[in-house]
């Protein structure tokens, strides 16, 4: 770990909102805790933020807190939820309920009503929180949670149905689902492409202007809105089985998803986010821990679904072949030598989804007696996505 006053300084930072150029999200403290939890140094540390903010990878700049709309209290706060505004407010609300409650009874009182919500900002409000929980910081917590206020899109995880056979793992649910798409690939491919080619329906049916500017946000929502029955026949591992044990069972399946499709963008999302959620559910009451994962489930498939395909099932089912009793074993050096260098190249990528992957995945190989699809996940680098046409117009908000 680096010095922890400059990375408490920078994530107390309050200089910039917390997205730029309409709805893009703005990453940097998550890279200050991967980063720092890589062991950079506090010089790199800065360096990295302070460039971030100046141009971001998609040739942006952070931006300046924005003034709010309304004033967020008690009894009006689950009003706007959504509805991207007041983020401030949401931030002055949230911080005057934790000198009140503490941070501890704060989590336990909103995080439950805030969960359903947590694919919004493509992830990025959940990550902010559970990540900032990971660094223990205070002022980041409490941005977290007004961001996923903010940027609430409702997985509807009520909807949930009793679905997937007994003595399933979640890697056993996972190839059943993708198994079930391929039998019906045409129908489905059909059925989301219809969903999502009319910005304007789904605009008329709730979903804020600005994602539909956005894209790949707009068809994640419209998926969370619309779902499918595959996505909400719960598999009974869920519920059968300790939250901790599906964290880690989850861990593989994100790893598997990725391999497939090594360096997809949509797809890390699911293994940065995952760690969030294993982090913020570790701070709620233990009978609370498995609506968290039930959450995460259904999330993962409706942003699996919103792309209009499935990993193929032969290929995971391939890569579950290689991995699943894979262990880096009997030369630790040689170990040590290929992280320290997969860690070298995270320090020099201006893309930080990178290091925050690298971060993830040192993390689970460790505690998971060094599983070897966890160090070959880590060096799959991505790449900043293109923008769509839709960025040429100016953000609606």
């Amino acid at each position: 770990m680096t010095d922890a006053t400059v990375v408490e300084q920078l994530l107390n930072d309050r200089t910039y909102h917390i997205e730029f150029n309409g709805h893009l999200s703005n990453h940097v403290k998550h890279a200050v805790v991967a980063l720092d939890g890589l062991g950079a140094s506090p010089e790199q540390i800065r360096a990295y933020y302070e460039n971030y903010a100046r141009m971001t990878t998609y040739g942006y700049g952070l931006e300046p807190p924005k003034v709010s709309k309304y004033e967020i209290t008690e009894a009006n706060w689950k009003t706007y939820l959504g509805r991207r505004t007041s983020f401030s407010a949401y931030c002055d609300f949230f911080e005057q309920q934790e000198k009140e409650l503490g941070t501890d009874e704060l989590l336990r009182r909103y995080v439950p009503a805030l969960l359903p919500g947590w694919v919004g900002a493509f992830t990025h409000a959940t990550i902010h929180l559970g990540w900032a929980l990971d660094a223990k910081n205070r002022w980041m917590t409490i941005e977290g949670l007004a961001y996923m206020a903010f940027s609430y899109v409702s997985c509807h995880p009520e909807r949930a149905r009793d679905g997937g056979a007994g003595g399933e793992q979640a890697v056993d649910s996972l190839l059943r689902i993708a198994g079930a798409w391929e039998d019906d690939r045409e129908a489905l491919q059909n059925w989301v492409r219809g969903l999502v080619g009319d910005t304007a329906v789904g605009i008329a049916e709730g979903i804020h202007p600005e994602l539909a500017r956005s894209g790949l946000q707009y068809r994640i929502a419209r998926l969370l809105g619309a779902g499918h029955p595959l996505i909400y026949r719960t598999p009974a591992w869920i519920d059968e089985q300790d939250a901790e044990a599906s964290w880690e069972q989850l861990y593989y399946v994100v790893s598997l998803l990725y391999l497939a499709v090594p360096g997809d963008f949509v797809l890390l999302h699911l293994i940065t986010s995952l760690h969030a959620m294993e982090q913020i559910a570790s701070r709620l009451p233990a009978e609370q821990r498995k609506h968290v994962v039930k959450c995460f489930w259904i999330g993962m498939l409706c942003v699996i679904f919103s792309g209009a395909d499935f990993p193929a099932r032969a290929k995971l089912a391939g890569l579950h072949a290689a991995f699943r009793d894979a262990v880096d074993a009997d030369v630790p050096e040689v170990w040590d030598q290929d992280w320290r260098q997969t860690v070298l190249r995270a320090f020099e990528e201006d893309e930080e989804h990178n290091p925050k992957l690298v971060y993830v995945m040192r993390r689970v190989w460790e505690r998971t007696g060094s599983r070897s699809v966890y160090r070959v996940t880590a060096g799959q680098f991505t790449v900043t996505p293109g923008l769509p046409p839709s960025f040429e117009q100016p953000p609606t908000e």
